[in-house]
């Protein structure tokens, strides 16, 4: 498979704040074919540490910021949002035409939830998630781990908290450790 192959891959993204904008990004800017971004949370200032979004975005549904911002970006890339929730009972009707799912959220309850329902009800599909990128510093912990289709980019184990808070610089190093990792699994891994 070659990079061109991108354009005809589709990949939903689960949560559209600091992992979910900037994976979606850096997925538009090298072709990917289609995006399906979920998110039912509006963009309020204290995202912008973080998160692709612009002070005059304030307020809006952050799928229909990133949806305008991936057009700025590239504008050949297909968007399907969805302002909704997830929960186990849409997870595999919005997601069922990906071939790779990143998670995105910020609770882990929900990214546990959305990873089970994932591996469940759609073992066929290849799953990268987010884990401990709160702070800053000690870049050298940050890696990727994986369970047959299940991927995991992060420490592993900075959680989110007033002294560790989420940050743009370890944000947007796992975002793109996780397109990364989607772009190595649609290019060398068999896709079914």
């Amino acid at each position: 498979m070659t990079l061109n192959s991108l354009k005809e891959k589709t990949v939903g993204i689960a949560g559209c704040g600091g992992l979910g904008s900037n994976a979606a990004i850096a997925l538009a800017r090298i072709g990917i074919g289609k995006l399906i971004i979920v998110d039912f949370d509006i963009i309020v200032l204290s995202n912008l540490n973080r998160q692709y979004f612009f002070m005059d975005q304030l307020g809006m549904p952050k799928v229909d910021a990133l949806e305008i911002n991936i057009a700025r970006v590239n504008p050949a890339v297909i968007v399907e949002k969805h302002f909704i929730q997830l929960g186990p009972e849409n997870i595999s009707i919005l997601f069922q035409d990906c071939d790779i799912i990143i998670e995105a959220f910020d609770l882990s309850a929900m990214k546990k939830m959305l990873i089970e329902t994932i591996l469940t009800e759609m073992p066929e599909k290849y799953i990268v998630s987010g884990s401990g990128m709160a702070g800053w510093g000690n870049n050298n912990a940050i890696k990727t781990i994986h369970y047959d289709k299940l991927y995991i980019c992060g420490d592993l184990e900075t959680e989110i908290s007033e002294n560790t808070p989420p940050l743009a610089p370890r944000v947007g190093i796992v975002a793109n450790m996780q397109a990364n990792q989607v772009v190595e699994i649609l290019l060398h891994k068999k896709i079914q």
